[in-house]
């Protein structure tokens, strides 16, 4: 079976997309975590879920200095899609180690201020890899259904840290060539690497 690298926070999307495609793919997770801006909750929230999908391995990748990068150097209404492909790239760097094919997001359209088709066309053409959305047209209710369904609604449920850097209005449009520009405005894979080199592994 082939591998994808699926991006996985604490809230309810996420978990169900990987529910959704562990038929498909054998996945690994990883979580971008801002410790320490956030408390270790937020980790053992990401290692509970992972244990109950039934998942082998996770990657915990410190991210604040990444986010921070982005904060000083970028326009900072486009902060929700430039983390966003920081986090793809950063998991195209494990991919490439685990020798996996595919990307995995927990995204669907317009229920949060990065996920309008602009931003999403946006994320995509700055990500080479291929990235699968099995939420993509879900809406919130049948994402929470599938949650109390498989059991990860208890675990998810709760605040999540996402964005203690970002912006009060965040751009709901955007587009490539402006985003490439601002992604120019600092060495984004030295930073990636780096965060990538201090992650930790836990296996299940």
């Amino acid at each position: 079976m082939q591998k994808a690298i699926a991006l996985l926070s604490g809230g309810f999307d996420s978990p169900v997309a990987i529910h959704l495609m562990k038929p498909y793919v054998d996945i690994i997770p990883i979580n971008f975590h801002q410790l320490p801006l956030t408390d270790e909750a937020e980790i053992e929230k990401v290692k509970a879920l992972s244990s109950h999908l039934d998942m082998k391995k996770l990657y915990l990748v410190p991210f604040v200095q990444v986010l921070k990068a982005l904060v000083e150097n970028c326009n900072h209404k486009h902060y929700y899609v430039l983390s966003k492909i920081a986090m793809f790239r950063a998991a195209q760097l494990i991919a490439e180690k685990e020798k996996a094919d595919y990307l995995i997001t927990g995204e669907n359209l317009a229920q949060v201020s990065s996920q309008t088709l602009s931003n999403l066309t946006s994320i995509t053409k700055h990500v080479p890899m291929e990235i699968f959305r099995p939420l993509l047209t879900f809406d919130k209710q049948q994402i929470i259904d599938i949650a109390n369904k498989i059991g990860t609604y208890e675990l998810s449920k709760g605040p999540e840290i996402c964005s203690l850097l970002g912006p009060r209005k965040p751009s709901t449009k955007s587009n490539p060539d402006e985003i490439s520009r601002e992604l120019e405005k600092l060495d984004l894979l030295s930073l990636l690497k780096e965060s990538v080199e201090k992650a930790e592994v836990v296996e299940f």
